[in-house]
């Protein structure tokens, strides 16, 4: 019998989507069957590299629409649906660009990652598709809907603009959004199987337990999960049960299906740490690759040295207002920060976060235009430098690829902590009970510092170590601040890392809580999929919510150190077994049967055609 053809869906949106995308094509060319893979996707290509010299195959294409971010943690809600209106216009046309295609390659089944052109697509070849996601792009854009607003730091300025009057947050009523949001749902209603993974929130084309709207399930004063969505998230539920609660095809579907729907509850979908030549859990594989990042051998001890991985999308930090980058004084000193409504900041008006290649028009929003980092942070191109006075600027996340070299908030920061529910003795409670707000009392002219203490070191992601200007000591790097290369790759990072600072996404906190690396995190409040992905990290990780006011204001400090006391325990203990070797194969193991558990549907579903 000759291998299965899979084409393989990635959204262009989202690190996330690529990294999972990327480590399950692994699990699947990597059994025996070895089936042909095709992705097709915005993302560039060089973010499948790895699976890619496994033997995929990689298509750019123009697959789904995007979300409009001005900054990494903010949504245009107006030009997102904008875009999205764009794109459905060009919907039918794409729908028949893509079944032939499909038709040419032979393709047995579509696979999509939450892109819902690849269900269309699939139905019109009359080909079975699986959805493998958490979540599902209906429920992002109704949930723009939602009476909750975005309110920014008073003063906050981006470009000559104060942003708030720049790109004001302004609900879209639900009754402008819903004939479009209906088309997105219809896409995914052609789903045949629903491959849903951690971090999920209610898949409204699978389940009516919560239909869309997607803001009726929150509280929209406080922008949190009802407690009723909660408990039907987190109820442990068989697969045999789950099934019988599916939506059934659609009437006009029905006869050229001949399995009805179905769900697979995934394993943890995640990329692997290089265990060739060693693991960075040894002493020397720590070392090698550390070395690689630039770090030298004086700060290799993890019980000496801790470090702070930055990894933001397009987001800005502020230098201390004081000479400090540490309580002991090691930064850049002669410099302050300017107040609040400085104009230093960057123009982040016409960015998106997409990871795709430029999009070209008509689907792009206006001014959306350039490379993945010139779109999240315009003049962080070329030469341009990421520091200023009172900023530094760092650009999106590194690419999903393992290297071939290395086989309106207040004043004070309120910090909310995700405790790790497997470090608690009492397990009963709700996931609200699981987020407890400290209120920091710092002094009352506290001076905001980035890192706790000299004994720590940041490694920045997502910028080139060229872009920071040299011999300038108020335009560069604070001390113990470095910089990754491009090719780092992020597993191996997270395994070396004490705490991570970044946003919520699906890459980044399956990563965390794979290597139990603690979250220090800057909410996206108007992602939707954010609630599913709080809920994962309360269950089974570590999370710190620092406000937009510390994080802009660079007093980081106190949310790393509160993560890190948090999360040592269960870090040193996976630091341990993996340098022991003790389960390094688990997610291995789990990928492969997934994998496997796929292949098996698809040829029953070929056989029931027959």
């Amino acid at each position: 019998m000759a291998p299965l053809c899979f084409a393989y869906y990635c959204s262009g949106h989202g690190y996330g989507h690529a990294t999972r995308v990327s480590a399950f094509t692994r699990h699947l060319r990597g059994l025996e069957s070895q089936p042909t893979i095709y992705i097709i996707s915005s993302a560039p290509r060089h973010i499948f590299e790895d699976t890619i010299n496994l033997g995929t195959i990689y298509r750019y294409a123009e697959i789904d629409p995007v979300i409009i971010q001005p900054v990494a943690y903010r949504v245009d809600r107006r030009k997102s649906i904008d875009v999205l209106r764009s794109f459905l216009l060009m919907k039918d046309t794409l729908v028949q660009q893509e079944k032939r295609w499909l038709l040419s390659i032979g393709a047995d089944c579509v696979l999509t990652d939450a892109a819902f052109l690849g269900c269309l697509a699939a139905h019109a070849a009359s080909l079975p598709s699986i959805l493998i996601t958490n979540f599902t792009f209906d429920s992002v854009y109704s949930y723009l809907a939602t009476s909750y607003t975005d309110r920014v730091c008073a003063g906050a300025q981006y470009g000559d603009l104060p942003m708030c009057d720049k790109v004001p947050d302004e609900p879209i009523s639900n009754e402008d959004i819903q004939p479009l949001v209906q088309q997105v749902y219809d896409g995914y209603r052609c789903a045949d199987v629903l491959v849903r993974l951690p971090g999920y929130i209610p898949i409204p084309s699978f389940f009516a337990s919560f239909a869309l709207p997607a803001p009726w399930w929150t509280d929209q004063e406080a922008n949190t999960l009802l407690p009723e969505v909660v408990h039907h998230l987190t109820q442990p539920i068989a697969e045999s049960e789950l099934c019988g609660h599916i939506i059934p095809f659609p009437h006009s579907t029905t006869p050229s299906k001949c399995l009805p729907r179905s769900v697979i509850q995934a394993p943890l979908v995640v990329r692997g740490i290089t265990t060739t030549p060693e693991s960075v859990y040894t002493p020397t594989g720590r070392s090698r690759f550390l070395l690689s990042l630039g770090i030298p051998a004086h700060l290799h001890d993890p019980d000496k040295t801790k470090i702070l991985i930055v990894s933001f999308g397009g987001q800005v930090f502020r230098k201390p207002s004081s000479s400090r980058g540490s309580s002991s004084g090691h930064s850049t000193p002669g410099h302050t920060t300017p107040a609040c409504n400085s104009t230093d900041f960057q123009d982040h008006s016409n960015s998106s976060s997409s990871l795709g290649d430029t999009y070209p028009n008509p689907i792009q929003a206006p001014h959306t235009t350039g490379s993945l980092d010139s779109r999240v942070f315009p003049s962080c191109c070329g030469s341009a430098k990421l520091a200023s006075p009172s900023h530094l600027y760092v650009s999106g996340p590194p690419p999903a690829a393992k290297p071939d070299a290395l086989s309106a908030e207040g004043e004070h920061p309120c910090v909310i902590t995700i405790i790790d529910a497997k470090h608690t003795t009492e397990r009963e409670g709700s996931y609200f009970d699981a987020m407890i707000t400290s209120s920091l009392e710092p002094p009352l002219e506290p001076e905001p510092q980035l890192l706790p203490s000299s004994s720590w070191i940041a490694v920045v992601c997502g910028v080139l170590k060229e872009q920071w200007a040299e011999g300038e000591a108020e335009d560069g790097l604070p001390d113990n601040f470095f910089v990754a290369p491009k090719c780092v790759y992020m597993p191996d990072l997270m395994a070396v890392a004490d705490v991570l600072l970044g946003k919520l996404g699906y890459g980044t906190v399956s990563e965390s809580v794979d290597s139990c690396t603690p979250f220090v995190y800057v909410s996206r409040p108007l992602f939707v999929e954010e609630h599913g992905l709080k809920l994962f990290l309360s269950q089974q990780g570590v999370g710190v919510e620092l406000s937009r006011a510390a994080y802009e204001a660079g007093h980081w400090a106190p949310a790393v150190e509160d993560a890190w006391l948090l999360g040592r325990h269960a870090k040193a203990k996976k630091r341990e077994t993996g340098r022991l070797g003790i389960g390094m194969d688990l997610r291995d193991k789990e990928g492969r049967a997934l994998a496997t558990r796929v292949i098996n549907w698809v040829t029953a579903w070929h056989s029931g055609l027959m």
